[in-house]
């Protein structure tokens, strides 16, 4: 017993495990997530619906989309961005790893007669067959992947551009960082059977990086016949670290944002929305 607990409070390497596939195509927590995404009254896996309406408004001022600009949305899950940027007159390509989540994407493109390229599959594999005008990245999907994660992901969005193409993304910021508390908890049946239809045990571990600003949920999940470890990273950025990431993969900044609806930047702001370039 005393080896198992000192296993499930072992603190892990920045990035050294990586289980975000499996969370998101696992059958049972991938309808649990399908049910985040779609609970307007809570902000667990998307936005509200009153705020991407907001975003989806200003993507299409601030970039000059028309009826026929290319958008691609990296992590669309059940597509409340690219539906709206499709309604918009945009030709729009959603890639997304949960076959859950991009079913009920399909099933709502096709009841609002919309024409949307739909991709299931680890956007790190992505390989572009055209070029977009815009590439979004929403809710701090870039904040989960580690520093050679995120260097490959560069590396396509840059691939992908069209040449005066443009990045959207948001990441947490220090102010963010500043609020993360290291604890451990233990719960039965955590997050309201979030991880299992069976009956389990979980133990969570809060881990936080001071050097790297990183931090990382560890969720160790017993059930009766099976045990599962879950690792949530996040990694937190100031305006100098972001810029010199994207600079450094060969993107300029163009502005820095408070959100993707372009509300203005300040310091205690608790994410950085991005816009960038190709060099």
């Amino acid at each position: 017993m005393y080896t198992k607990i000192q296993e499930i409070n072992k603190k892990p390497e920045p990035f050294e495990f990586y289980t975000a596939e499996d969370l998101w195509t696992d059958p049972h927590t991938s309808e649990m997530m399908l049910q985040y995404h779609l609970n307007n009254s809570i902000e667990a896996a998307s936005r509200n619906e009153g705020f991407i309406k907001k975003s989806v408004e200003w993507m299409i001022s601030r970039f000059s989309l028309a009826d026929n600009s290319s958008v691609c949305d990296f992590g669309c899950a059940v597509g409340h961005y690219t539906t709206a940027l499709a309604k918009s007159g945009s030709k729009v390509t959603g890639i997304d790893f949960s076959e859950r989540s991009l079913a009920y994407a399909r099933t709502v493109a096709n009841d609002e007669g919309l024409s949307i390229d739909y991709r299931c599959m680890n956007y790190l594999d992505f390989k572009s067959t055209s070029l977009y005008d815009l590439i979004i990245m929403i809710m701090c999907d870039y904040a989960v992947l580690s520093p050679v994660q995120r260097q490959k992901i560069l590396g396509i969005f840059r691939d992908s551009l069209e040449q005066n193409g443009a990045v959207l993304l948001d990441v947490y910021s220090l102010k963010s960082f500043e609020q993360v508390e290291e604890k451990a908890l233990y719960e039965h049946n955590q997050l309201f059977g979030f991880w299992s239809k069976e009956d389990y045990y979980a133990f969570v571990n809060t881990f936080k990086y001071d050097k790297e600003k990183v931090a990382l949920d560890k969720y160790t999940i017993f059930e009766e016949n099976r045990t599962k470890v879950v690792y949530n990273w996040l990694q937190y950025f100031s305006i100098e670290s972001i810029r010199s990431e994207f600079e450094e993969a060969g993107f300029k900044i163009l502005e820095f944002y408070s959100n993707v609806a372009g509300k203005e930047y300040f310091d205690e702001s608790l994410e950085i929305a991005v816009v960038a370039v190709k060099q």
